[in-house]
């Protein structure tokens, strides 16, 4: 009986930002802003035109309403994954090791600054601290296991 396997492999495409600031914390953290601010600007964009096609029609008040929530949306997220990297790698530099309590630092820190930032309550504040920490740090063991 005739068989056949397939076999490859998967990988991410890996882009690198060359922005030479002088300074490593700086380095990292504009490319952690370009970056994650491209792919939210490239969400955003998908999004806004799924909903114009949906639409059927654009006026000038839509295409600048979207222009706006790109910059927005790029700005908010790309501070976001800048913060979370200069944290990461401060916290890297501070406690001298690379592990995953640097990404647990690094999501705390983040969750809870935007979440602030947002004025929201103590409780919250913690309650996102909480959340950015599982979810980088669950990140992070994800990726040591790749």
């Amino acid at each position: 009986m005739p068989s056949g396997s397939i076999s490859g492999s998967l990988s991410s495409p890996k882009v690198d930002v060359v922005i030479d600031t002088g300074n490593p914390f700086l380095n990292l953290t504009v490319d952690g802003f370009l970056k994650i601010g491209a792919v939210a600007v490239t969400r955003s964009v998908a999004e806004d035109t799924y909903n114009i096609l949906r639409k059927g029609n654009i006026s000038s008040n839509d295409f600048e309403k979207t222009l706006k929530k790109l910059c927005k949306e790029g700005a908010y997220w790309g501070t976001i994954a800048g913060v979370y990297v200069g944290m990461q790698y401060g916290s890297e530099r501070i406690l001298g090791t690379r592990d995953w309590k640097n990404a647990m630092v690094g999501g705390a820190v983040t969750g809870a600054l935007a979440s602030a930032v947002s004025n929201n309550k103590a409780d919250k504040i913690a309650i996102d601290a909480i959340t950015g920490a599982a979810i980088a740090t669950a990140a992070e063991f994800i990726n040591y296991l790749t």
